[in-house]
């Protein structure tokens, strides 16, 4: 199915959505999950949380800009399958088929939970790697699932309304930067190219989110997907998300693997590994 096509078919699915990006970079879809959703994935990272090794910034940032007192947990499809359903949020999904080529891949996926007294993350754009001079298509999209409400002051994203059109030249300054204010379960998504940050945390509360980012088919993905996630639990994985996660060969022909698809080579190097272990016994 070309990429042309699929754009069509997004603009059918979701063209208010898409209008919204175009011009100001974002949009909010709100309730995109349902607050049992919500409940479930905020009971499964507190679970997570609580084990002996969760992840190596799950008590705190390493830097400023994961944020010295944000607690993040890392490849979440190695650790549940609660998540799975949030990077295959249908209107993500359309938005993604409008915006980005045929093929694109989930580039990371993690939880994000903003404590009280955090200071406001860096403002950045999501493709500033890219050495590709402004203003230029998105090579990438992202969205943060809110599972507490976002509100101006518990660290909402913020976000430079506009700013994925700017050229090279073009800094944000934090006076312009607005709070993405939404209750819990909604989802706000913006293009690689839109100027944004973590907000500062000026309440008594933690605000806990889930972020899912995405790229061309054609990109290194940020989370290295092929070795985040155990080969053995790919086929817990819905089929569509491993594909996502780059174990389905690019058009016209990225990422093979002895001229085969990555997916199937980890099948026979599987079935290699267990032949030898019967062997053994």
């Amino acid at each position: 199915m070309s990429s042309s096509y699929k754009r069509e078919e997004a603009l059918k699915k979701v063209g208010p959505l898409i209008e919204h990006t175009l011009e100001h970079g974002y949009v909010i879809i709100p309730n995109a999950f349902s607050q049992a959703e919500i409940d479930e994935a905020k009971q499964e990272l507190h679970r997570l949380g609580q084990e002996p090794t969760p992840g190596p910034a799950s008590a705190g940032g390493r830097n400023s800009f994961e944020g010295y007192r944000t607690n993040r947990i890392y490849a979440l499809l190695n650790k549940s399958r609660v998540f799975d359903k949030f990077p295959l949020q249908p209107d993500v999904l359309a938005l993604n088929d409008y915006f980005l080529d045929d093929g694109f891949l989930m580039t990371a996926f993690h939880s994000i939970n903003i404590q009280p007294n955090e200071e406001a993350q860096a403002l950045h754009h999501d493709d500033a790697y890219i050495r590709i001079p402004r203003p230029h298509p998105p090579y990438g999209t992202a969205v943060m699932v809110a599972l507490d409400e976002y509100t101006a002051t518990n660290g909402a994203t913020v976000i430079i309304p506009g700013s994925h059109a700017w050229d090279s030249t073009g800094l944000p300054t934090r006076s312009a930067a607005v709070p993405v204010v939404m209750p819990a379960g909604s989802i706000v998504y913006f293009l690689g190219t839109l100027w944004h940050g973590g907000g500062a945390n000026r309440s008594g509360s933690p605000r806990l989110a889930l972020t899912v980012q995405y790229c061309m088919s054609w990109m290194r993905q940020m989370e290295n997907q092929q070795l985040a996630v155990d080969w053995e639990r790919l086929e817990e994985i819905p089929p569509r998300l491993v594909d996502m996660m780059g174990y389905k060969v690019g058009s016209p022909f990225l990422g093979y693997c002895d001229g085969r698809s990555p997916r199937t080579r980890v099948a026979q190097i599987l079935e290699e590994r267990e032949g030898r272990q019967r062997s053994k016994i």
